[in-house]
């Protein structure tokens, strides 16, 4: 057994063994990824609570309070429960202008919009007049409201202008709401409007923090939008029909249907069921930060076994061919410095971006190994190469990090030719051998493969 153990074999379960301990590490630093990135999280919730969450938009909703007769128990008569209906327009055409900055919370950064949106909508005299005659309810008398369906209120900056039927009309606050979202609402007297479609015309300024969704609050609903921001990522339940993306900022337009969505035109009370389904028809824009640099300390530690392996595996193969002899504690004092790489990857790349800190701390742990392994291998050629191999590794998986649609071709491809590449400098090594006791170099030349050794014998 104690034979066994100083063999070739052996070595490798061992060196097997020590890559899997540094998982230990390598899962520390996930953790510590996640701790950093749930407080840029936090910090752009401060940004939001002064200034607008994630917002969502929707068109006028008409809805009309409403009596209807509950049954309560056998041989007792009816209760009264108070109620509404609401209706959506015919038609809604949305403009929306994002003026987008930058804003900051220590070291994290959000972007934050400014929109000015304009909509016009129109309630069609027949859908009114269908919309009372499916009602089961009393209506109480011509009182009704238009709501306003708003994410977060507190990013409402002005309402410029609101006329129904081209008179001008204000809006007030109130504690209902239109699905899951906080609305403003209008009086209306349908009395007043008998016989009339309703036209609504709204522009409004509404600030927000990272995302503008919309809602097609209508039969028939166009919106179309621009930003000067260069990077947005469609979000939603409907992608634009039409976009264009360059230098200056992107513009898109949608147009979805009735049909298009799993509601209808009006509804009784909206309870849970119809929260869902509104939530789930909205779409929008998200201002997508591609340089965010968690999501890449996220990408680069999938690959940390992989990488740690790999450097184990150049210097077993030095040890191996060169006839030298490698400590399994140096092994470890290797693994640390190659997980204190993400380490002060995380923490660079929150100070000056993930490019820059990628190269630094490449640069540092490539020195660090190769200086080591100048001094472990007793040969500086050897500690060159390694940490010119270590290089080239890190350089590959920052091609892996870059390349967002193509890493895992890239990664299958890149990991086929180390097998291969392997195979080859170890298909001659006696795997029953002892290895070798020696600390330096014995010979400038590779060992003779055991055939050779047998003829020489």
């Amino acid at each position: 057994m104690n034979a066994w153990t100083q063999t070739v074999t052996a070595k490798v379960l061992g060196i097997g063994v020590l890559a899997l301990l540094m998982t230990i590490p390598l899962m520390q630093v996930s953790g510590l990824v996640s701790e950093r990135q749930q407080l840029r999280e936090m910090a752009i919730a401060q940004i939001a609570q002064g200034w607008g969450g994630q917002q969502v938009l929707g068109g006028p909703v008409l809805t009309v309070p409403t009596l209807s007769q509950v049954a309560v128990a056998e041989n007792q008569p009816p209760q009264t429960r108070a109620g509404s209906e609401s209706m959506l327009a015919d038609t809604l055409k949305m403009d929306a202008v994002l003026d987008v900055q930058t804003r900051s919370y220590g070291i994290y950064t959000a972007p934050v919009f400014v929109s000015t949106v304009k909509l016009d909508t129109q309630f069609r005299v027949e859908d009114l007049a269908q919309f009372r005659r499916a009602s089961n309810a009393q209506w109480q008398g011509s009182k009704a409201e238009l709501r306003l369906p708003i994410g977060d209120l507190r990013g409402l900056q002005e309402v410029s202008e609101l006329r129904i039927n081209g008179k001008p009309a204000r809006f007030d606050s109130s504690a209902n709401h239109v699905g899951p979202w906080s609305n403003v609402v209008v009086p209306i007297d349908l009395d007043a409007l008998a016989d009339q479609p309703i036209d609504v015309e709204i522009t409004l300024k509404l600030a927000g923090t990272e995302s503008l969704q919309l809602l097609p609050l209508a039969r028939s609903t166009d919106v179309t939008m621009r930003a000067p921001w260069r990077d947005p990522s469609f979000i939603g339940a409907a992608l634009p029909l039409e976009q264009a993306i360059d230098a200056k900022g992107f513009s898109a337009h949608w147009h979805m249907l009735d049909l298009n969505r799993n509601y209808g035109q009006h509804w009784t009370d909206a309870g849970d069921g119809m929260d869902k389904a509104l939530q789930a028809s909205t779409f929008g824009v998200q201002l997508y930060q591609p340089v965010d640099v968690y999501q890449r300390n996220v990408r680069a530690g999938k690959y940390g076994l992989l990488f740690i392996a790999m450097t184990f595996v150049a210097f077993f193969l030095f040890e191996i061919l060169k006839r030298l002899r490698v400590h399994p504690v140096q092994y470890l004092l290797v693994g640390a410095a190659l997980a204190t790489f993400y380490v002060v990857l995380l923490a660079l790349s929150e100070q000056i971006g993930f490019g820059p800190a990628y190269a630094l701390a490449a640069a540092a742990v490539a020195l660090i190994v190769g200086g080591y392994a100048t001094a472990v291998l007793h040969a500086r050629r050897a500690g060159l190469l390694l940490g010119g191999v270590l290089g080239l590794i890190y350089a590959m998986l920052y091609g892996l990090i870059a390349a967002e649609q193509y890493a895992l071709l890239i990664g299958a491809l890149v990991l086929l030719v180390m097998v291969a590449l392997m195979m080859y400098l170890t298909r001659r090594i006696d795997w029953y051998a002892y290895v070798p006791t020696t600390t330096g170099p014995t010979s400038t030349e590779p060992p003779a493969p055991p055939a050779a050794i047998m003829e020489r014998s």
